[in-house]
This record gives C-alpha cells, structure tokens and sequence, in this order.
C-alpha cells in the first residue's frame, strides 16, 4: 500500500509538527515494511530515500510571493494533486490541515484544537476563516488522529465527528532523550548556555500565555530556599498580552540574580540540559498532550506539572 505524507513542515524542527513527521517517516517503513511512505515536501530535502521511504518535492504558485497562500495552496491543490498522481491509497496529514478534494481516503492528526477553543488563539478573520475550512475538511476525513484522550474529548464534541472515527495515540519521547552521563557532554552543554553551577530548576518551552511562564516566575518568588530557575527557549521579541516577557517580571520582583535566561536551545543539547536539571517546570494553562513531560522524565529529570487539558 502507498501512503502519501503531507510533509509542509518537514524539516521544520522548531515545530512540534515538524517533529512529530520527522518521527512518521522514521517509524512508519520500521512498523509497516510492507508499504511504500512518500512525503511530499516543498522545500528541498536532504533525507536519503531508501526502499520503503521517498519524497517528492512539490512547488505552489505562490512560493516566492505569499507563504501563508502557499501553505494553503499546497493543502488544498497541490497536496491532492500530488496523491492522485502517485497513486496513493491513503493521504496522511500530520497537523490540523487535511484537503477537502480526497482523492483517496484522508487520515489526519490533530493535536489540539486551541485555535478554535482559546480566544486568544483564534486570530483574525483570515485565521478564523482557516480554521472553520479545516474544521469542515476534518469531518470528511475517513479518519482523525489525536495525542490524548482529552483532545480525542474536545474533537468530538466540538467537531461532531464520531467517536469511531477519532483515536488517540499517544506521543513518545524521541529515543535520544535518555540520561546523559557524559560529564564532558555536560560539562560542554554548562559552559555553552553558562548555566549555574549547582542545581537549578528549568523551564523549556514556548512563551505564549497559555505556556504559562509568569504563573512561573511568580510561584518560584514566593520559593524562599531554591535552586536558581533557569527559562530556557528564546524570549519573545516584544512583550504583549499573547507572548508575555517574563523578564520585567524577573526584574520588578528583584529576581535579577536568581533566573537565568539562556536563549535559544539547540535541540541536540536537550538531553543533556534535562539531564543536569534537579527539576522542570510544566505548568501550561492548556496542552494537547505535553511532551515535553516525557522528555523530561526519559532523561530523569523530575516534573513539576499542571493538570490542564
């Protein structure tokens, strides 16, 4: 059987979407031999094809002029085009964007629904008009996948589709997430984001509200004998309601010398980052899944969470 991947964010690393393909087109040729993957790309890719995986590079009209009608263009025209080329039987769509033209019977992923359900996520009318477009695709997916049980939960009731069509599967720690014992690797990873050198409590993640990165700082000033906190990820460029900046926070509550900003954290030195943490920090106000939490644990580091949905 030829499945055919939607693959818009394939080497797109900094997204959890980007990920979470990379991880399709590794495990799906190892789980089902028996089938041939094609991802669809638009951007050049480096992956060497092998038997059971290939790609296919695509191009939209509007590459070079508009990205967001290119992304949508590529969804909706080229990506269906592509699979009735190919031949495919199945067209696998890993993020909330599944064509309305299905050539051949549609699976998509949807990891959450927070551009419909919070309202700060919505956007505006041209987001909101994407996200009713891709809330009517959805429904005529042969099938939908989820993270969790409690986005399985939202998709039913606020998409109406059957519960017989919607599945969760649960996301898994890359397998490079595990301790690090390399002292030489720890010790590299210290000096690069001049981390303390004792213990210290992290947060890594994203910084828009829902992350929830002032309740952080907030709870950890009230923490009279703690480790430093360290808020790992690039801070945002402005300060706004959307994508507060914890540092005027740091500063008006005198924690100057006690939180420490590294910046953007290369993905390679994850591991280890976790690994030299006495503890992480996960309070998001609302998740699709939360991965994360397992990152974190895979590489024995303790988890301080929250239970959002």
């Amino acid at each position: 059987m030829r499945i055919v991947i939607n693959g818009w964010f394939w080497q797109r690393m900094a997204t959890g979407t980007g990920q979470y393909l990379a991880a399709l087109a590794d495990w799906l040729p190892r789980v089902g031999p028996e089938h041939e993957i094609v991802v669809v790309t638009n951007e050049p890719f480096e992956t060497q094809p092998t038997a059971r995986l290939r790609f296919v590079r695509a191009r939209t009209p509007f590459d070079r002029s508009n990205r967001n009608v290119a992304k949508l263009w590529f969804e909706q025209v080229t990506f269906p085009s592509q699979c009735r080329r190919l031949n495919a039987v199945v067209a696998l769509v890993p993020y909330w964007g599944s064509p309305w033209w299905r050539p051949c019977s549609v699976i998509v992923t949807i990891h959450d629904l927070i551009p419909l359900l919070l309202p700060l996520y919505r956007g505006g009318p041209l987001q909101r008009a994407y996200t009713h477009l891709v809330s009517r695709t959805a429904r005529r997916a042969a099938a939908v996948l989820t993270d969790s049980e409690a986005s399985r939960r939202d998709i039913i009731a606020h998409l109406g589709i059957g519960a017989e069509r919607v599945r969760a599967i649960h996301l898994a720690a890359d397998t490079r997430f595990r301790p690090v014992m390399d002292s030489g690797e720890l010790d590299r990873v210290r000096a690069r984001y001049r981390l303390p050198d004792g213990p210290f409590l992290l947060y890594l993640g994203g910084f828009d509200v829902r992350k929830n990165v002032p309740g952080i700082v907030q709870a950890y000033a009230r923490m009279v004998e703690a480790p430093r906190l360290v808020i790992a990820g690039k801070t945002p460029d402005a300060d706004s309601s959307f994508t507060p900046d914890p540092l005027p926070l740091v500063r008006s509550l005198g924690l100057d010398d006690r939180v420490l900003f590294t910046g953007w954290i290369d993905e390679s030195d994850k591991p280890a980052l976790y690994s030299l943490a006495a503890g992480a920090l996960f309070i998001s106000e609302y998740e699709g899944f939360g991965l994360p939490v397992l990152e974190a644990m895979a590489c024995g580091c303790p988890v301080i969470t929250s239970q959002s949905n």
